[in-house]
């Protein structure tokens, strides 16, 4: 009988009985508790039911993922690392997509200016992190691990692609074609991650996968694998972390170090075994000069790398580094400068080609690099654009030092060339100054000059002769010097000096007032200066970082460090004829694989004579030549 019948028989029991009292309202509310209870329970019930129709499959799946009943094992994890790679370089060429839209350089304009950007350092580490992370899950080989890395990746990429980036670039995941490459790579990724967690991880890891054939193309592609900055000691270290071995790390890496110089060898025995030489037949003129020709030019080219560079750099890939600004300034005594004057934009005239071609008839040879582009005429104002703001008693005192024959007081005349920074020059502005003493007579008439008692002798200008350095260089650094080819020190230019008075106001001002004497290129009977600029071509930005170290630099730091590698290689021959010249590596490649073999199968005491042996082989010279003996019929 159910609880819900003999509910409804109290109740026509207590109705029959017409009893209207407390115990019947009593008996009604436990039995309408009672069904409460009853539907909560089948409620209950019903979701935990639908509860496990969701669960159970979901479980069963990945209970059946991780523990198939048969499953041919299979090892993409190559194919894995190279996808990861490709998505790695995209993150460091094409950084720019992945930021705000407006930024559209790229990553390495950042690293030139020793800026790193804080969502690139963070993009490139957990790129190389699930990189790392991917090896460690391969080589404990544990599929569970692979399953939960796999969805992390998944969620997390999908939702950092489609709901974050767009709202950090800016514009929508269709209009971004760099990330859309990053994130078909990515899938591939996904494809070939889910295939192996289907098949599972291979049982046994032997060796490196460039090693499985013993041809050109292994052999290339494994020692440039070598080359890798790291990438060799990173994976000794990674596989000796993550596999179960009794070797201590060197012992670990001087077996991997064996088994990569086996492996050269046996390719190189395997090629000559394909290309045999005959005995008693000497060399075929193709090789000789083949592989001896090209590495007689590859070494004379490393031995005259500078000198060729710094010429080509400047003749053919030179960029024209016209002035900006020429500044002129002459001081006396080291009082307060009687002239400064600038020329900018319209008064720096580039030398116009008759007067080029004149110019270039009896130039030296080192003026022959030259273009027309790379001399530049600034035309300066003879007048001071400053007034000359000395004090009385400064002026007074000048004078006395001028009349004094025994005081030493000399003319300085300096000047600066300011460049643009930005085409690839060392400097910005180049600099320079030279000091000539004056005669007693040229500091007479200057300091009647200057005392200004309306003399005709302070009226007239006064000369000062052979101060003035008609030509200069201004080259890439900040060291501008005259040219001492086409200027001796007794054929530098006069100047004429006067000082000019403004009497007809109340402040009295002076300044004074300079002029070229001789042949000049514009301008021949103006009152101005004018200043010839040789500039040196400079270095283009991309070939700047080379071009910086100058000649010497590039010797030191390019030419010595390569001839050291190349001494090593010429020199250090006769000490590895031991190890080098084996006739069959056979015996000592089975040794090699049997310890990678009983490491993977946990046979760790094997793994240890076998190591043990190995070392004895190579520690005894005789058993190391009948082990590598040539195999008889």
């Amino acid at each position: 009988m159910s609880p819900s019948s003999s509910a409804r028989d109290l109740d026509r029991q207590q109705t029959s009985n017409g009893n209207g009292g407390g115990s019947a309202r009593l008996a009604l509310n436990v039995a309408s508790e009672t069904r409460r209870a009853i539907q909560r329970e089948h409620a209950l019930g019903s979701l935990f039911c639908r509860t496990l129709q969701i669960y159970v499959p979901i479980r069963q799946f990945f209970y059946n993922l991780i523990h198939p009943d048969y499953s041919a094992v299979t090892d993409v994890y190559v194919l894995m690392f190279l996808a990861d790679t490709v998505d790695f370089v995209i993150i460091v060429f094409g950084f720019w997509a992945f930021g705000k839209h407006s930024a559209a350089a790229d990553i390495t304009s950042s690293l030139s200016e020793d800026q790193v950007p804080g969502p690139f350092l963070v993009m490139v580490l957990i790129q190389f992190g699930t990189m790392v992370v991917d090896r460690a899950l391969y080589l404990r080989k544990t599929v569970l691990g692979k399953v939960i890395f796999q969805v992390i990746l998944v969620f997390g990429i999908h939702f950092w692609m489609f709901f974050i980036l767009p709202g950090v670039t800016e514009r929508k995941f269709s209009q971004n074609l760099v990330a859309q490459l990053w994130y078909f790579v990515k899938c591939v990724y996904f494809g070939l991650s889910a295939y192996q967690i289907r098949c599972g991880y291979p049982t046994r890891v032997l060796g490196n996968f460039l090693t499985k054939s013993y041809n050109y193309v292994n052999l290339f592609l494994f020692q440039g694998f070598r080359l890798v900055p790291f990438l060799t000691e990173l994976r000794a270290v990674m596989d000796w972390v993550w596999t179960d071995t009794t070797l201590s790390l060197s012992s670990w890496i001087c077996v991997e170090d064996i088994y990569a110089h086996i492996f050269i060898l046996k390719c190189w025995r395997e090629s000559e075994k394909r290309y045999p030489q005959p005995r008693g037949q000497k060399k075929k003129k193709v090789v000789k000069y083949g592989m001896g020709g090209m590495i007689i030019v590859l070494l004379i080219c490393i031995v005259w790398f500078p000198l060729l560079f710094m010429s080509l750099i400047k003749s053919v890939a030179g960029v024209i580094n016209q002035p900006l600004d020429v500044s002129v300034t002459i001081t006396l005594g080291g009082y307060q400068p009687i002239f400064t004057m600038s020329a900018q934009q319209s008064q720096l005239k580039v030398m116009d080609q008759p007067k080029f071609n004149k110019f270039m008839k009896g130039a030296m040879q080192f003026l022959e690099n030259y273009e027309k582009e790379d001399i530049t005429v600034a035309e300066l104002e003879g007048n001071s654009n400053s007034l000359w703001t000395i004090s009385p008693p400064s002026k007074q005192k000048m004078i006395s030092e001028l009349m004094d024959p025994n005081s030493s007081f000399s003319v300085v005349f300096s000047w600066s060339i300011q460049r643009n920074m930005s085409l690839g020059a060392k400097a910005e502005i180049a600099t320079d100054k030279l000091s000539f003493p004056l005669k007693n007579t040229t500091r007479e008439h200057i300091a009647k000059m200057i005392a200004g008692n309306n003399t005709e002798s302070s009226r007239t200008p006064v000369t000062i002769e052979k101060i003035y350095p008609y030509y200069v260089k201004a080259p890439s650094d900040s060291n501008s010097k005259p040219i001492k080819q086409l200027l001796s020190e007794n054929n530098f230019m006069n100047i004429t000096i006067i000082l000019s008075r403004d009497n007809t106001t109340e402040s009295n001002s002076e300044w004074w007032v300079l002029n070229l004497t001789g042949n000049r290129i514009y301008n021949q009977h103006a009152q101005a200066l004018e200043l010839v600029v040789f500039n040196d071509k400079v270095s283009p930005p991309s070939l700047g970082f080379l071009a910086g170290y100058g000649i010497m630099g590039l010797y030191a730091s390019v030419v010595l460090v390569i001839g050291k590698f190349v001494r090593e290689f010429f020199s250090g021959i006769s000490h590895s004829i031991m190890f080098e010249e084996l006739p069959n590596v056979d015996r000592i490649l089975k040794l090699c694989t049997d310890i990678f073999l009983v490491r993977e199968t946990g046979e760790l005491e094997l793994e240890e004579d076998l190591y043990a042996k190995l070392i004895f082989l190579y520690r005894s010279p005789e058993t190391m030549i009948k082990w590598t003996r040539e195999k008889t019929n």
